[in-house]
């Protein structure tokens, strides 16, 4: 019978989740939606605002990985800058080091 409960909670909920999100998912809503609906249904057949609260907190969980993802990828390409600035300047100084030589 729980899982008749939870599967027709579940087939009544995401579509919501579904409408939400848009033509593109949100990052983290369709996750957030299902776990929300589950969660609900089991606090007393509350699944359909479990889902809107789900999606909610997934979609705030899922913008905060994507700056942490940008952050990092910023970084990383800071680094790579910095790095390929050295050794332009490492191959400079050794031309004219070696032109030095030769006069």
């Amino acid at each position: 019978m729980n899982t008749k409960l939870i599967a027709a909670s579940l087939m009544l909920s995401l579509p919501l989740a579904f409408a939400s999100a848009g033509a593109s998912a949100k990052p983290g809503c369709l996750k957030g939606a299902a776990a929300g609906a589950v969660g609900g249904h089991f606090l007393g057949k509350h699944h359909v605002l479990g889902a809107a609260v789900g999606c909610a907190v997934g979609h705030h969980m899922g913008k905060k990985q994507e700056r942490r993802d940008a952050q990092a990828q910023a970084q990383a390409n800071a680094n790579a800058q910095a790095q390929a600035n050295a050794n332009a300047q490492a191959q400079a100084n050794a031309r004219n080091q070696q032109a030095d030589g030769r006069r």
